[in-house]
């Protein structure tokens, strides 16, 4: 077993993109239980609420594919510094915003920003991975974006409590400038490492079509699974917790924000393990335990109108969100057609952004008919479907069980 040193110094580039990626996430775990009562201050309804974070995934869904383009013509650097500014500028506009119509554009602008930065990061996620070490690269991504994540909400909410709810989207900007910077200093390109890597592969493979992976039943199945996890995390735990919060409990945004924290720093603890599950006891059995667990967490937070349950309900669902991450991008790389790398992770990205997109002013429409509560069973209910609709239609794709490449469990 390498020393920590040995490894530090074999892995830089991996440490580097990771250091990154917890710098972009922490920014955008600032803002989220802040951002619904920030858009609520303009006297808006719980869709128009729902809105600011389906505009956010609107501007990631039609700039996924360019930035995959993009990553596969010009390199990967272009995303991984552009992608930081863009937000700097999304995030100090929406800071400065005077009506909710003002919000919603500079929320696009930070998406766009998003869009960029993720690509260009999964894309040199997997240029740098080796093929049997590629969960494990991305689970120790995930490990750094769900710190970001877990991170962010507990100081936004101390930000706006000490000064005000727009305060947060000022430093998140500054941070993003940061996180430009740093990228440009510290991230070489690997477009050419990767042509290499894709010209090899071609030579002992077919050729896919663009429309004939789109159609094929393993993206498919992968794209809804993503899709309705994303659903639950936009929806349900983004947008419907916090206002459920409120009313329920009649909690601010420091308390959220601290639930947020600590069952975010939960999910820490089950990358590892998840990516070992995937390796060694099948991906689709992970994907099915994520759906089960987000939707269960989704459903005990909603039915439970108490501290205690909602403390219970969004540790639950982190189990299951936290697990979601390193099986799914895994069976992507592997069923990648060889020559579009950049392109298959951005239509992976985008199922999960048209979920992403879809569920705020969806379920945010559905509890103004019905109530909170109902809705966060609802939208629960989407994540199991998706992990058990991977699972059984999976069944025969040796892919979706264990790696190849690793020995068998026990």
């Amino acid at each position: 077993m390498p020393s920590p040193i040995t490894w530090i110094r074999g892995n830089q580039e991996l440490i580097v993109l990771c250091s990154a990626t917890f710098l972009v996430m922490a920014g955008q775990g600032v803002v989220s239980p802040i951002l619904p009562l920030y858009a609520s201050d303009f006297g808006v309804s719980a869709t128009m609420v729902g809105l600011t974070l389906t505009v956010f995934a609107f501007a990631r869904l039609i700039l996924n594919v360019p930035a995959g383009l993009i990553a596969d013509r010009y390199g990967r650097r272009v995303l991984l510094v552009g992608g930081p500014l863009l937000t700097a500028v999304g995030m100090f506009g929406s800071g400065q915003a005077d009506t909710i119509w003002v919000l919603l554009a500079w929320r696009f602008v930070a998406g766009a920003g998003s869009a960029f930065y993720m690509s260009g990061a999964m894309t040199y996620l997997i240029d740098i991975a080796p093929p049997e070490k590629r969960t494990r690269y991305v689970a120790t991504n995930q490990w750094a974006l769900s710190v970001g994540v877990a991170l962010g909400p507990g100081v936004g909410g101390m930000i706006a409590d000490a000064y005000n709810l727009s305060t947060p989207f000022t430093v998140v900007a500054v941070l993003a400038v940061l996180t430009a910077i740093y990228a440009a200093m510290r991230l070489p390109e690997t477009r050419e490492r990767a042509l290499e890597e894709q010209a090899a592969a071609a030579q002992n493979a077919p050729p896919v079509s663009t429309w004939s992976f789109v159609r094929s039943a393993p993206f498919l199945l992968i794209a809804l699974s993503t899709m309705t996890i994303f659903m639950t995390r936009a929806g349900a735990r983004g947008t419907m917790m916090p206002l459920h919060a409120s009313e329920a409990l009649d909690w601010g945004p420091a308390e959220v924000g601290l639930v947020f924290t600590l069952t975010g720093l939960i999910t820490l603890t089950t990358l590892m393990p998840a990516a070992w599950a995937a390796d060694h006891i099948g991906r689709r059995n992970v994907i099915l335990f994520s759906g089960v667990f987000a939707g269960l967490g989704a459903l005990l937070a909603g039915s439970i109108a108490t501290p205690a349950g909602f403390v219970m309900g969004n540790i639950i669902m982190s189990l299951g969100t936290g697990t979601a991450g390193p099986a799914p991008a895994a069976y992507v790389a592997d069923i990648a057609p060889p020559g579009r790398r950049g392109l298959a992770i951005a239509m992976y990205r985008s199922a999960g952004d048209i979920g992403f997109l879809a569920a705020p002013p969806l379920l945010g429409l559905l509890s103004e008919m019905t109530s909170i509560r109902f809705t966060l069973g609802v939208g629960g209910a989407l994540a199991a479907v998706g992990g058990a609709v991977f699972f059984f239609g999976s069944l025969g794709d040796d892919r979706a069980g264990r790696s190849p490449l690793v020995a068998p469990a026990g």
